[in-house]
């Protein structure tokens, strides 16, 4: 591993300051960060140790109804706060689904979001990659490649973002706060992850010094609790990222969908929202023929990468799944095998 400085700065300011510096990059859990410096794909020359900052570690409820999640709030801490579960099912169901019980009582939710591609070329510092290293090429395109992007993806980069956490934010239209060398300053979640296009590098639009402070929620994202659900299907049932995945979120009105909302995971390199699919279900009734259209247009313009058209078809019909299972209602416990499309609605209470 290459020798690195470290500092503990005191506020967050001093915080931006120090991780403005060519070479620095924050650290918080490092349960992705220190794995890729193990490996030598990241190679920083200074770390800015961002844990003991004050205030980053509550979830609060706004005056508007809106809800502030900081960033230090570790995955299971949320996915386990029983106001948190009850108002936001698809989201802690989706926390629940990755990585083991011991990763999520360490990872945090500003992490989360900013958690690099699992792409084996990404991880291996003897292929070519884009991402890793610009310019060099992408080994992927011509690999094992049955995971990759089917949505967004260019010549330069066909990689994934990894996160179940980001689905259902997305979904529910999430900002996210951040302070920079110019101060604070929100933008919606959507706009916070990059497709790739020439400069895959880059998954985000974050500047050099930028930290994430908080996640917020807003009040509207509520109305969609009892009518939300997240489905993920991966290799093995359990500790395994995304082949695909879906969060649906409906707002169902005498008897008609009065509003939707669609994300997808594992389709491409930022969480992906099927706004087209949500206007075919505006003021339609929850039918299958309903939700075929929906799950049609959710992949419009989807193409393969490589070895993975399946993930076209898997990808539509995890759409209806997860529709249909909204419309049946959020389930009163979040079930033993989070997020499994095969999982029984037995398990463990919402609360």
């Amino acid at each position: 591993m290459k020798r690195f400085d470290y500092v503990r700065p005191a506020t967050v300011t001093e915080a931006v300051a120090a991780a403005a510096q060519p070479g620095a990059v924050y650290l918080a859990a490092g349960t992705n960060l220190l794995d890729l410096m193990k490996g030598n794909v990241s190679r920083p020359d200074r770390l800015v140790d961002v844990t003991h900052l004050d205030g980053l570690d509550r979830i609060e409820t706004l005056a508007d109804g809106s809800l502030r999640i900081g960033a230090l709030v570790s995955n299971a801490d949320l996915a386990h706060d029983a106001e948190f579960a009850r108002s936001y099912p698809a989201v802690a169901e989706a926390l629940l689904s990755g990585a083991s019980a011991q990763l999520r009582n360490a990872a945090t939710v500003g992490g989360n979001l900013l958690q690099r591609t699992r792409c084996a070329y990404f991880y291996d510092t003897a292929s070519r990659c884009n991402k890793r290293e610009p310019g060099s090429g992408c080994d992927a395109r011509d690999g094992e490649n049955r995971g990759h992007a089917v949505l967004g993806w260019s010549e330069s980069c066909i990689a994934t973002h990894p996160s179940d956490f980001c689905v259902p934010l997305a979904a529910l239209d999430a900002a996210v706060e951040i302070e920079g060398r110019g101060g604070r300053r929100e933008i919606a979640f959507d706009d916070l992850h990059r497709l790739p296009g020439d400069t895959p590098e880059r998954d985000t639009v974050l500047e050099p010094g930028d930290l994430i402070v908080a996640v917020r929620l807003p009040p509207v994202a509520r109305g969609f609790a009892a009518h939300a659900r997240y489905l993920k299907v991966r290799e093995r049932t359990s500790y395994a990222f995304a082949v695909v995945s879906a969060a649906a979120a409906l707002r169902i009105e005498d008897g008609k969908i009065a509003e939707a909302r669609l994300a997808l995971g594992g389709v491409a390199a930022k969480p992906w929202r099927a706004r087209g699919a949500e206007e075919v279900l505006r003021n339609v009734a929850p039918t299958a023929d309903a939700f075929q259209e929906a799950a049609r247009r959710a992949l419009e313009g989807a193409k393969p990468s490589g070895d993975n058209a399946f993930k076209i078809e898997l990808t539509r019909r995890i759409v209806m799944r997860a529709l249909t299972l909204a419309t049946a209602g959020t389930p009163a416990r979040i079930p033993a095998l989070p997020a499994s499309p095969f999982a029984a609605t037995s398990g463990a209470l919402h609360v």
